[in-house]
């Protein structure tokens, strides 16, 4: 069970910290821009009532890392902050995104956004392309993850819904569960997401892979 934040008195005279959108802000690292994932990460943090400690065990991280993250001198993988997202009941779009300036139905090659994560050791990163750019209540969510050579999403992961993908271009290895799949341009796939999974980059050129989830995961 987490450890929950509480406030008590103390000798020093200290008044407790205010929580909220702002106080987080405010908290940040000097120049941290305000719609950081470091602030939404906090702001999440305080609206469960956790601690940094607590946090760090639910998603199996650094307490260290976590404070390095919520004040902007780090960047989790992709699977930390996966695990991060499901501690805070919520998703890695929700914490990454800023606010949603997209109306239109259309999004043009040129405008659309990405988000960056590196990998275990820093061996390579894994982009994010926003083909449909998050917001409250959608029920699907479709990226481009762009793969370095050599780079893998460091560890499966497991939660509800359905995944489907296409591979544009390169090679990907897909492993669900105990089973490796290597996929080539043109090949599909479609899985349960309570089915643990995780892929890699075998090649020596960058891979571009059509990924659906629904409901939203990353």
């Amino acid at each position: 069970m987490a450890t929950r934040k509480t406030s008590s008195s103390t000798g020093s005279g200290k008044s407790r910290a205010p929580s909220g959108p702002a106080a987080a802000a405010a908290q940040a690292a000097p120049g941290a821009p305000a719609d950081s994932l470091g602030v939404r990460l906090k702001h999440a943090r305080m609206v469960h009532q956790l601690t940094l400690k607590a946090l760090a065990e639910q998603a199996g991280c650094s307490e260290s890392l976590l404070s390095k993250v919520e004040s902007g001198r780090a960047t989790p993988s992709l699977a930390t902050l996966h695990r991060l997202a499901l501690a805070l009941s919520t998703n890695i779009a929700a914490l990454v995104s800023g606010p949603d300036v997209n109306t239109s139905a259309i999004q043009r090659a040129n405008e659309r956004p990405s988000v960056s994560f590196p990998t275990a050791g820093k061996r390579g990163s894994i982009k994010l392309e926003r083909v449909v750019v998050p917001a409250p209540g959608q029920l699907l969510q479709g990226d481009i993850h762009v793969i370095e050579p050599h780079t893998s999403s460091d560890e499966q992961i497991s939660h509800l819904g359905e995944e489907l993908g296409y591979v544009i271009e390169g090679e990907l290895e897909l492993t669900l569960d105990q089973e490796r799949h290597l996929l080539q341009p043109g090949d599909s796939f479609y899985f349960p997401s309570n089915v643990p999974h995780s892929y890699r980059n075998p090649g020596k050129v960058v891979t571009r892979v059509f990924w659906v989830n629904t409901p939203p995961t990353f």
